[in-house]
């Protein structure tokens, strides 16, 4: 169980954790600090220098990327530091609350944009004309400032004592102390992080039936159209028509039936452009949501471990069973950049773009011509 003093645990010679334990955390959190850092900013720089990427879903990954980042820049070296000593605090009360109240701020803020995001999505496939006209730059600002500025009235009370900011030996760090329920203020807390991500995750349960319910759509003509000397008639005859015209196969005069729709090809391109989009945006939705899964898996085992200080009196939270569940959480700000340059196609063209080093191969020697005898 966590500590029960008031201060922080100050250093001493005689409380030190085996050589081996403390390298391996001290190795696997230094992988995780560089994997999260080196991800985190390749993945902003790219989504800041290319143009292409200067869309509503890159801002909000943008944020995410930014706050993972700051996370692994400010919060984990105090950890580096609590393991290196033997799971204490060699700093002062006030840097404990500091470092608490960021750790809590990202987690928060991660879990308001997630959910932010799932609503985006669903907006951008169920109802895209809608989206594609209100989701401009100010909108996106607005979503970012809402997410920190809620993210911030959650972190902030235990600042001034309305709940508990501590360093927790079993976790090696500064963060929530998770009493038992008779005496425990910090009950509220888990509970909005929980319900958030119940929340973020009925979204996109929600767009899922959506475009389930849209892939059963049968098509209005079921006959196809019939072809006479590069002529069509019947159902479907005009469709037809105009795509084998647009293609080039069209011959002789132009038929009657396309009059209307050579006047209105900038319409029909604009149609098609915007099925092109809905199928990015779905491409944005399965990356996000793996974001979402990945959060709620690094996640939730620490929460269940918070719960159970909070609910359970008889027994401790085993030891291994937590510093599992706390490195699962610190391997959360490495995994975005992993997931997104898996998912993306529009990322890692970019990431080939900029990297010369990421090509596949030397380019193919080009061919003697040749003539045909």
């Amino acid at each position: 169980m966590a500590n029960t003093t008031g201060e922080p645990e100050e250093v001493s010679g005689s409380l030190s954790l085996p050589s081996a334990s403390a390298y391996v955390k001290l190795v696997l959190l230094g992988l995780i600090m560089c994997v999260s850092l080196a991800g985190n900013a390749i993945l902003s720089l790219l989504v800041l220098k290319e143009r292409a990427l200067h869309k509503a879903p890159y801002y909000f990954l943008l944020d995410l990327c930014l706050a993972d980042g700051i996370r692994s820049a400010i919060c984990f070296p105090f950890v580096l530091a609590s393991v290196r000593h033997g799971s204490s605090w060699t700093f002062s009360a006030l840097s404990c609350k500091i470092v608490a109240f960021m750790a809590v701020l990202f987690c928060f803020h991660a879990a308001f944009m997630l959910f932010c995001i799932s609503v985006t999505r669903y907006m951008a496939i169920a109802h895209h004309r809608f989206y594609a006209k209100r989701m401009t730059l100010w909108t996106c600002a607005a979503v970012i400032c809402m997410a920190w500025t809620l993210s911030v009235a959650m972190a902030f009370p235990p600042v001034f004592d309305v709940g508990t900011y501590k360093f927790i030996r079993e976790e090696d760090q500064c963060i929530f102390e998770h009493r038992y329920f008779k005496a425990n203020d910090t009950l509220g807390f888990m509970l909005m992080l929980a319900v958030l991500m119940a929340a973020t995750h009925a979204v996109y349960g929600k767009l899922l039936l959506f475009e389930y319910r849209h892939r059963k759509m049968k098509p209005v003509q079921m006959v196809p159209a019939i072809s006479q000397n590069w002529t069509f008639h019947g159902p479907g005859a005009t469709g037809q028509a105009a795509a084998n015209w647009i293609a080039g196969f069209g011959r002789g005069p132009m038929p009657p039936t396309l009059l209307g729709i050579r006047q209105n090809g900038h319409a029909a391109s604009r149609r098609l452009l915007g099925m092109d989009e809905v199928k990015g945006e779905k491409q944005l939705g399965r990356m996000f949501y793996a974001i979402t899964l990945l959060f709620l898996l690094l996640w939730s085992p620490y929460i269940v471990a918070c719960y159970w200080r909070v609910f359970v009196k008889a027994c401790a939270v085993p030891h291994r069973y937590l510093a599992t569940a706390v490195w699962m959480s610190f391997a959360q700000a490495a995994v975005n950049p992993i997931v997104c340059f898996l998912l993306n196609k529009d990322l890692k063209k970019c990431l080939r773009t900029h990297a010369p080093c990421w090509g596949t191969g030397a380019a193919p020697a080009p061919r003697e011509p040749y003539c045909v005898m």
